[in-house]
């Protein structure tokens, strides 16, 4: 289980999340929307710290970080139990696509290389990519090249993946395989956040969506509720924009 508790973090004079609680159960997915400067983003990186919250609570099984006394070494502990797919892949230019998944294992958890590479040419060989294992990321398409970021974030065996916009920087005809591979990752029944515009993704495979504006969660519930028959006003003015009007009820 994770639960954030009074997430709050600012940058400056700029308070971006005004307490955020969250509660994700083992094995759900869930998925958040929101207009770009809702904190979507920001609330992804405070659960595991790249971000490190002014204030509030973050908590995984029996794990728990205050983000006022904690040590580098907590949050050490905290990041081992996450992995995150980012945007923009964020994949070493310099290595093949088998060493990018192998890189976590080798480095962070110290896994002797021979076993590393077995793990990490299973995991690729799920995500489609076992032709590519010599290429380097120049040599792929974005999609491949996301898929890699979700093979890297697989192999590390988290409690949680988080999915920072995953398809926001593909070409559109490159969107179908990476979502398709996230789905494959869903049906696992790995716990997973994932920050997305995605409606029909959200629909078809979270169990909650979450919608967030101006550093809060406004709604959240099942898919369907919140999607097809959301009950707060600033809710239903986001999705008319996504969604023809006849998609959900007002």
């Amino acid at each position: 289980m994770i639960q954030l508790n009074n997430i709050h973090k600012s940058f400056g004079k700029h308070e971006v999340l005004k307490g955020i609680n969250l509660t994700v159960k083992q094995g759900e997915v869930i998925v958040i929307l929101g207009p770009s400067g809702s904190g979507k983003t920001t609330l992804l990186r405070c659960i595991n710290f790249l971000e490190r919250p002014n204030e509030g609570e973050v908590l995984i099984d029996d794990f728990k970080l205050d983000s006022r006394h904690c040590s580098k070494q907590d949050i050490v502990t905290l990041r081992k139990k996450t992995a995150m797919v980012f945007q923009h892949y964020n994949l070493f230019k310099n290595k093949t696509v088998l060493e990018n998944v192998m890189e976590g294992l080798i480095v962070a958890q110290k896994i002797p290389k021979d076993i590393a590479q077995g793990q990490s040419m299973r995991i690729l060989e799920k995500m489609g990519l076992t032709e590519k294992v010599k290429a380097y990321p120049c040599e792929i398409s974005g999609g491949q090249q996301q898929r890699v970021g979700i093979a890297r974030a697989l192999a590390l065996n988290p409690k949680v993946i988080l999915f920072d916009e995953p398809t926001s920087a593909l070409d559109p005809e490159l969107v179908g395989e990476v979502l398709l591979a996230i789905k494959r990752v869903a049906r696992e029944g790995i716990t997973m956040i994932v920050v997305t515009h995605e409606i029909d993704f959200a629909l078809d495979v979270a169990t909650k969506v979450v919608f967030m504006d101006s550093g809060l969660i406004v709604e959240q519930g099942l898919p369907d509720e919140v999607i097809s028959h959301p009950k707060e006003e600033r809710t239903r003015q986001f999705l008319r924009r996504l969604l023809p009007e006849s998609s959900f009820a007002i």
